[in-house]
């Protein structure tokens, strides 16, 4: 019989999908949630019959009976939510951006090193099951020697300017969403050690009052030649997810090339002596999609709380840890940097030099 774990949850919007990942899995029991919001924990509780809410996180930090905590919280509270959590001798999962920028980076990764607990990071586009099966196929040796990594986050993303507080200072298209399409980069490709790009600020997103930039592309590679391009538009209309999916990883081998995609539970595959095959997961839409519409990742959650489940059983450390959440950072800010450079290059090992990483 494995162990079971038992997990506190601090951010109750978007920890509405950990929660029930939580209670539905078998390696874990939901102890405690907490928000500064009473209204929102109530609504919570009503809608998991889950009556074990505080405001205080104080009070989560002293429950003994917490193994893991878990921190949705806004991204300038993460630092300091996890520094209390492993304070308090929990394990932690944060969401990503693990840090709203590289300023207390060298801080973290120091204070990581220094302790037993586990911090994981919660990357949810690696957990989604049309991704999961590529990397089998990628671990597997299935593409051949790998040459092009190509990935995007596509979507028409306004409606999110609708909630006031999505405005809130120093929102990013980049660090709230395109984060995805670079963290699936650096998961094939994880020594690019050079990027360049461009990026500009549509009219829709200005209509909000903001600057943000809202359309990116880049390429990038490392020392071995490989490349890896990324792609985003968020205020802009979209041909639909039928005709390209929202978020997608194409990987170009030797001896192969696959597609996956998010929302849509589809992935293709080209292996040599195989032919093509389009390979769908329709089956499992209630498993990742509980709530209304696709706007959450419970299914996703719950892939990645079992898997740190795993890794706690084991002893190791799941990723994407603090290391490569950190680095992902690093390679984001090369690229603020060579868009503000009109395209230049910029090499990561400026950032990390700059920031002691």
């Amino acid at each position: 019989m494995k162990k079971r774990y038992r997990l506190g949850v601090i951010g109750l919007g978007e920890g509405r999908s950990i929660m029930s990942a939580a209670l539905q899995s078998e390696r874990w029991e939901l102890a405690q949630v907490c928000d500064l919001n009473e209204e929102l924990c109530r609504q919570r509780a009503q809608e998991f019959d889950f009556h074990h809410w505080t405001t205080s996180y104080e009070e989560m930090l002293a429950n003994d009976e917490i193994d893991v905590i878990a921190i949705y919280t806004p991204d300038q509270l993460h630092f300091t939510h996890i520094r209390q959590a492993v304070e308090a001798g929990k394990h932690a999962i944060c969401t990503k951006p693990v840090l709203p920028s590289l300023d207390d980076a060298a801080k973290l990764l120091k204070f990581i090193r220094e302790t037993d607990r586990k911090l994981f990071v919660g990357q949810s586009t690696r957990y989604f099951e049309p991704m999961l099966h590529q990397r089998r196929d990628f671990e597997a040796g299935r593409h051949g020697e790998l040459s092009v990594v190509e990935t995007h986050y596509i979507t028409d993303g306004r409606w999110f300017l609708d909630k006031g507080w999505s405005r809130q200072q120093g929102f990013s298209w980049f660090y709230g969403f395109m984060i995805h399409a670079v963290d699936l980069v650096r998961w094939y490709v994880p020594d690019v050690s050079e990027v360049s790009g461009f990026a500009l600020t549509s009219a829709n997103t200005r209509a909000f009052g903001l600057e943000a930039w809202d359309s990116l592309r880049f390429i990038a590679r490392n020392e071995a030649g490989q490349i890896a391009t990324m792609a985003g538009d968020y205020a802009l209309p979209t041909l639909g997810q039928h005709a390209q999916s929202q978020i997608g990883c194409v990987l170009r081998g030797t001896q192969g090339v696959t597609r996956a995609e998010y929302s849509n539970l589809t992935y293709y595959s080209h292996f040599a002596g195989e032919g093509p095959k389009v390979h769908s997961f329709d089956d499992k839409e209630p498993y990742y999609f509980r709530f209304e519409n696709k706007s959450h990742h419970a299914g996703e959650y719950q892939n990645y709380i079992e898997h740190f489940a795993d890794c706690l059983d084991r002893g190791e450390t799941p990723l994407p840890d603090a290391r490569e959440a950190v680095h992902t950072l690093a390679l984001m800010e090369a690229m603020t940097r060579s868009v503000r450079r009109r395209g230049q290059p910029v090499k990561l090992s400026e950032v990390i030099s700059e920031y002691g990483l």
